[in-house]
């Protein structure tokens, strides 16, 4: 669009979207893509159905208040390992976008993956880059409908497909299965598949390269974790330029020109519609669909390989790749020590906790056969898939003793169940004050009890 100023045209900076048409190609990396692709739909689509025991494998069970995860109940106040998960999650983009820049963008984001999977039912429907193009620009006719029916069709059912998995994490899916073919969901349950489903179809399907252009933060800070030394998709300009047209037997060099023959092939395959060429740009998402598309090239014309590759800025400059350098061990470093703690967090988790607070009204209270008697706040979480009948016990002081408003205390499942207990000890035993221990053990297991440190005061 563009309108006159001054007798001359003068570009508008509101243009209109352009259609990208990504041309298939094949090569070593766009079958890792693959592989990759594969693998992570399939854990998505697999998971919900893997049983262990006879209770879904992987289930965030909100009404409950209860995730599970392999055999592994997590309630609401193991947040904690949410919040480890989180931080790892967010160093490990760190590390990874230091050493392989933005891998994440494309080969693991959902938008990616899925889009991936939307231009392949676009390709085997109404074909190959150059048809898909005359389809579009050619008049609605029979052939048309039939070919841009049967894709909408296709990308609609693999939406339904994807917003049914989705909530599938959250509600057992089989049930979930049973109540879609009956038509019997709850209002929420197809609020949530037709969300995500249409979610899927509009990012995947329509907006594509725009979430990633425009919608996605990470393409704006990413320079943030990059430098010279971190792995990008990078034309060789040294090798490549001046770029020219040359029959297959003629020498470039006699001819003045670089390896590049501006075939355009890396730009027809980019699904961003970029032209790696012109250096780096916030919109590539490496995935390395032209640096196998100009190795193709480099092929048939006679040339060595890697005229677009992965490499750094100081690698084009000849200054080497430096993978082990002060920021990457720093991350690396930080991400193992975390993962470690982790997995060990993990592995000691206790389905009881005992928490004890003092009573700050009162510090200690003076018995008359001169006794002095605590009183402490108890905080009992039971986190087994059971209820438990619990008691009680102190011990760090001779003749140290405990007492509640009962012997024993039922706790339900996933219940924090709060209690006063007074602790006392003999005349003379404690001055000033000492470090206590008290337990809680189930009298119906044995196998569960949690302990706490508690301090005693005393005059």
């Amino acid at each position: 669009m563009t309108q006159p100023v001054g007798g001359e045209q003068a570009a508008s900076y509101f243009e209109a979207h352009k259609k990208i048409y990504p041309r298939e190609t094949g090569g070593r990396f766009q079958r890792l893509r693959k592989i990759a692709v594969w693998v992570l739909l399939g854990l998505f689509y697999l998971l919900p159905w893997l049983s262990v025991g006879d209770r879904q494998a992987v289930l965030f069970d909100l009404p409950a208040r209860k995730f599970y995860v392999f055999g592994i109940v997590f309630w609401p106040q193991d947040f904690f390992f949410l919040t480890m998960l989180l931080i790892i999650a967010a160093l490990s983009l760190f590390f990874f976008t230091a050493i392989l820049g933005r891998i994440w963008c494309g080969w693991a984001c959902p938008q990616t993956v899925w889009t991936e999977v939307f231009i392949w039912i676009e390709r085997w429907t109404e074909g190959d880059r150059n048809r898909r193009m005359k389809l579009d620009k050619g008049p609605w006719t029979g052939n048309k409908i039939l070919r841009k029916g049967g894709k909408h069709a296709l990308w609609i059912l693999f939406s339904i497909w994807t917003g049914y998995t989705f909530v599938g994490f959250f509600s057992p899916i089989r049930e979930l299965g049973a109540h879609v073919l009956a038509f019997s969901t709850g209002p929420w349950e197809a609020f949530w598949i037709l969300f995500y489903g249409g979610a899927t179809l509009g990012n995947a399907g329509f907006l594509r390269e725009q979430v990633c252009k425009y919608m996605c933060p990470y393409a704006r800070f990413q320079s943030a974790m990059f430098d010279r030394d971190s792995l990008i998709i990078a034309y060789d300009v040294a090798r490549g330029e001046p770029r020219g047209a040359r029959r297959r037997e003629a020498d470039p060099r006699v001819l003045g020109l670089g390896d590049c023959i501006d075939c355009k092939a890396c730009v027809q395959v980019c699904p961003t519609g970029i032209d790696i060429r012109k250096g780096l740009q916030y919109e590539c998402i490496a995935c390395a669909a032209c640096v196998d598309a100009c190795d193709d090239v480099m092929d048939k014309v006679g040339y060595p390989r890697g005229l677009v590759r992965y490499t750094s800025d100081n690698a084009l400059r000849g200054k080497g790749v430096h993978i082990l350098r002060p920021r990457t061990l720093v991350y690396g470093t930080l991400l193992g020590a975390l993962m470690v703690a982790f997995v060990v967090a993990i592995s000691l988790r206790s389905p009881l906790a005992l928490d004890v607070m003092r009573d700050r009204s009162m510090l200690y209270r003076q018995l008359p056969d001169g006794g002095v008697e605590n009183v402490y706040l108890m905080r009992i979480l039971n986190k087994d898939e059971r209820d438990h009948t619990y008691v009680l016990s102190v011990a760090g002081v001779p003749g140290i003793s405990i007492a509640t408003d009962r012997e024993q205390h039922v706790v339900r499942s996933g219940e924090v169940y709060t209690v006063a207990a007074r602790v006392r000890v003999p005349a003379g035993a404690v001055r000033g004050g000492r470090e206590i221990h008290i337990a809680v053990e189930s009298v119906d297991d044995s196998g569960l009890r949690s302990e706490s440190k508690a301090r005693f005061i005393a005059p």
